[in-house]
């Protein structure tokens, strides 16, 4: 007798079974073209202002409207009429008062008459070499028409640490990357601290930059003839104004907040400043705004600091001040203007 063969019973089909399984390799998503589109488009443009900035405002300096004090009747009138717009005459009574307005920073230079047929020209080094080699240029072309022989002296010269007057460039330079560099790594603890935390830290953090930057490069090196502690106080500020317009762009813009703040303070604020090239030696627009970014109104207050006694500090730090406050009010008041755009408030 046979036994019957018993089938294996059916598994109930579930709705999982009755859809088609795709191919493993059709079931991962390509990435969006965005995805690589933007990294991309980042960094070409990152790189194109860095370069047409840098090299492109070396390319052709031209000298606009020199501060430059003359004495004597007759050479005011002659100096406007033979270099135009070049330079900006400031009559002075005598050559002590020329040469006063050269030491205070009120002018970039100061001409008076040195005998028959001899002028003297007294520059300041201190205005950095673009500049003083201009105003050389541009009097020894009036002197050679007017057939006068010219006599030159620096009567305030570079520290002899900072022979080629660039160490107020790098300074506001690796102090604003310090301060980008602090806020791009404050703006990923937003989950491990609570906003007043992230201040402190911002803030704590801009002391702290400004004051060893301060100690470093002067103490130290002995490349900044300025006093310490102002010397820290406007470093610390600009510190703080690149940590929180960082902090700011990041906050308000996202991914690409930190792509801007590179090109507004680290590009375009440095490029500018005016201690490569001098700001007198700009065009137009780099002139416009070169001082009213952070870097800028930096290596205004650390020369004027430095080699003027600080008589034309004013404007730039409060300048940095500005940055620094206003950039931090409006981090602060991201999370009050978020709770009024949510949805439902």
């Amino acid at each position: 007798m046979e036994t019957p063969v018993r089938s294996a019973p059916e598994r109930e089909q579930t709705p999982s079974d009755r859809l088609p399984h795709p191919p493993k390799q059709a079931a991962r998503r390509r990435p969006p073209v965005r995805t690589w589109l933007q990294p991309t488009l980042i960094a070409l443009i990152v790189v194109a202002a860095f370069i047409g900035l840098y090299v492109g405002l070396q390319r052709d300096p031209q000298p606009h409207r020199v501060p430059i004090a003359v004495t004597a009747p007759d050479l005011p009138g002659d100096i406007r009429q033979a270099l135009g717009d070049s330079v900006e005459v400031h009559p002075a009574t005598d050559a002590a008062a020329a040469r006063q307005a050269v030491e205070r920073g009120d002018v970039t230079a100061a001409l008076s008459a040195d005998g028959p047929g001899r002028l003297r020209l007294e520059t300041a080094g201190a205005n950095g070499a673009s500049t003083t080699s201009a105003v050389k240029t541009l009097v020894s072309a009036y002197a050679n028409d007017a057939d006068l022989h010219v006599t030159t002296e620096d009567v305030v010269p570079l520290t002899r640490f900072d022979a080629r007057g660039l160490a107020g460039f790098y300074i506001a330079f690796g102090v604003s990357l310090a301060g980008f560099v602090l806020a791009s790594n404050a703006l990923g603890l937003a989950g491990l601290l609570r906003l007043r935390h992230r201040f402190w830290l911002l803030g704590g953090a801009s002391a702290a930059i400004g004051t060893v930057a301060a100690v470093i490069a002067g103490p130290v090196l002995g490349a900044v003839p300025a006093p310490v502690i102002p010397l820290a106080l406007t470093l610390t500020l600009l510190a703080g104004a690149a940590a929180f317009t960082t902090k700011l762009l990041g906050t308000y813009l996202g991914p690409v907040g930190l792509p801007v703040a590179t090109l507004v303070l680290l590009t375009l604020g440095n490029a500018t400043s005016g201690a490569v090239i001098g700001a007198d030696l700009l065009p137009a627009g780099a002139r416009a705004v070169s001082a009213l970014l952070p870097p800028g109104a930096a290596v205004r207050a650390i020369s004027d600091l430095s080699y003027f006694d600080g008589a034309h500090a004013t404007g730039p730090v409060i300048t940095l001040a500005l940055w620094a406050v206003v950039a931090a009010l409006l981090v602060g008041l991201r999370p009050r203007l978020a709770r009024r755009t949510a949805p439902g408030a």
